[in-house]
């Protein structure tokens, strides 16, 4: 009974402590932007820049605005940008039901049309938010003037996947998410690792990496893979649609997943190929991978994503296609 009374205690302390500090480090970093009501609820969003189209950049499984701190800065040379925070993400409230794609489009179909932005523009989809960009891009087609996907989840992805990849690709929510409620993760220092590469936005960073909310919304985008793939399955061809395609380098297969070199090149083959496949999305689509880069290459080449995307913007300003369109390079 003293046992349980003591791990009981221990964890009430544990959970307290990360609350506050949780707290205090958001109230440090107050997230720059400004907070819209979607469904009763407060979404954050990030603009900066001025012209049109607009991007608005959406963030992969887990991640945040603070993913694009490496490109947002330039690309707002060249047009207004907005990054933002889904549901129970960075400073966004976790709003209820279901986070399956077709309700993530529908509370960013509210969001951006709480925020003005002016439309059409173009949606930017990392990884998972690939998938939620196809959805958007069924559901209101006249809001876009265009689609990047940046090494974008594909809905049949799961089915093609060895079996050691999809069993090593599982994260282990439940573990995540009492790990660091409990304050288990912050005793142990996992609230405060930073990517070096993110060190100009290192306090946003912290002020979130122990947030239950996001462990939480990260369990709740996963419950909604299954169907999120089956809303998608069937999305596109977008016609004319301009989509530029970035890709990681088949070259360079992550080597932190604990398999083997074998397989985890021939997952990198078969992500190659569903990646090549993307392109058949629009008639005005182009493939570019990005040399030496891996997942997340709007931190590891953001300087291809700095330079492609002007152009990109400057074809669909110019409403001519691209001329290297249904092309596929390695920049």
């Amino acid at each position: 009974m003293g046992l349980v009374v003591l791990v009981a205690l221990l964890g009430v302390a544990g959970f307290t402590w990360n609350e506050l500090a949780t707290r205090d480090e958001q109230k440090a970093f107050p997230p720059p932007g400004r907070m819209y009501e979607v469904d009763g609820h407060a979404m954050h969003m990030y603009c900066t820049g001025t012209g049109s189209p607009t991007l608005v950049l959406d963030a992969g499984l887990g991640d945040d605005w603070t993913v694009w701190s490496k490109v947002q800065p330039e690309l707002s040379k060249t047009t207004r940008v907005c990054s933002f925070d889904r549901s129970g993400l960075g400073s966004s409230d976790l709003l209820p039901g279901a986070h399956d794609a077709n309700t993530l489009a529908d509370q960013l179909h509210a969001l951006v049309g709480r925020a003005g932005i002016q439309k059409p523009f173009v949606l930017v989809g990392h990884s998972i938010a690939g998938l939620y960009a196809r959805a958007y891009a069924s559901r209101y087609p006249d809001d876009l003037a265009g689609m990047i996907l940046i090494d974008s989840s594909t809905p049949d992805q799961l089915a093609r996947m060895p079996k050691e990849v999809r069993e090593a690709a599982i994260p282990n929510f439940f573990l995540q998410s009492w790990t660091v409620r409990l304050g288990i993760a912050r005793a142990l220092g996992q609230c405060s690792e930073v990517d070096p590469a993110m060190e100009a936005v290192k306090g946003w960073v912290l002020a979130n990496m122990c947030n239950p909310s996001i462990t939480d919304a990260g369990i709740e985008e996963y419950k909604g893979v299954d169907l999120s793939n089956a809303e998608t399955r069937h999305t596109g061809p977008f016609g004319h649609l301009p989509i530029l395609i970035f890709s990681e380098d088949p070259a360079k297969p992550p080597t932190d997943w604990g398999l083997s070199p074998a397989v985890m090149k021939q997952w990198a083959a078969l992500w190659n190929q569903m990646q090549e496949e993307l392109k058949r999305l629009s008639t005005d689509s182009r493939r570019i991978i990005a040399k030496g880069s891996g997942h997340y290459i709007q931190v590891e080449r953001a300087d291809l994503i700095d330079r492609e995307v002007p152009l990109f913007i400057d074809q669909i300003r110019s409403g001519n296609p691209s001329p290297d369109k249904g092309t596929t390079k390695t920049e």
